[in-house]
């Protein structure tokens, strides 16, 4: 990082940490499309995944960085945090989520105040229609976050296509691990794709979070390799 960047990451920082600490106190945030009162959480991840999200970031050195699943924004602003920490002028991040609309547009609103709008991408389609056009495209990246749809089908492919988006030895953190679709999905990957788990959070009935590791050497399997998972 440019020395001449350190009073603006400094500034972007203290920014988005005074919107984190407003939002975690008060509990919830109110809309400016049209002044309605949203209750951040359970929506949202707890402060606690939130710090180990950002600790990871920071832990890897990840400068781009993938998410599915917006939402309120609360993840995205820890991974800012993390990011800036350790990409600096150079940290890139990707939203996908088709659902603002729903949320009335609140995480790109809580982006802004945050100052942080200028290094997320977000991409307002469902991950299965994103994720293999990244492929295409070449993209490739340091650290991926996954908290979309909870179906196992599509956290499946969510898991598939990032384990080709991510740079091998990369980490994937998983939010909802409680769930048994999101456990199941989870388990092929650590039964058939050599993939490692390097942290799980606390028990919880509403976000449990497994940080995966992803091999740093392809693996090798042919037909009829399978282990039940």
């Amino acid at each position: 990082m440019n020395p001449d960047d350190a009073p603006t990451q400094d500034k972007t920082l203290q920014s988005i940490l005074l919107v984190l600490d407003r939002l975690i106190r008060e509990g919830k945030v109110v809309a400016r499309l049209d002044s309605s009162v949203h209750q951040i959480f359970p929506v949202s991840i707890e402060p606690a995944e939130g710090e180990a999200l950002r600790s990871w970031i920071a832990r890897e050195k990840a400068v781009r960085t993938i998410e599915i699943g917006l939402a309120y924004g609360i993840s995205t602003l820890f991974i800012g945090q993390g990011l800036l920490s350790s990409g600096g002028r150079n940290a890139r991040h990707i939203a996908i989520d088709p659902y603002q609309s729903n949320f009335k547009n609140c995480g790109l609103q809580l982006l802004e105040e945050a100052g942080i709008a200028d290094i997320v991408e977000h991409y307002p389609e469902e991950s299965q229609i994103a994720l293999p056009r990244f492929v295409n495209e070449g993209r490739e990246f340091d650290f991926a976050f996954v908290d979309g749809s909870h179906l196992f089908d599509r956290v499946f492919l969510d898991l598939m296509y990032l384990g080709r988006l991510v740079r091998p030895g990369s980490i994937i953190f998983v939010d909802d691990y409680q769930s048994p679709a999101v456990a199941r999905a989870v388990s092929f990957c650590l039964t058939n794709l050599g993939w490692k788990p390097e942290e799980t959070g606390p028990q919880s009935a509403l976000h449990q979070w497994v940080v995966l590791r992803t091999p740093r050497e392809p693996l090798s399997r042919s037909y009829p390799h399978f282990v039940d998972f």
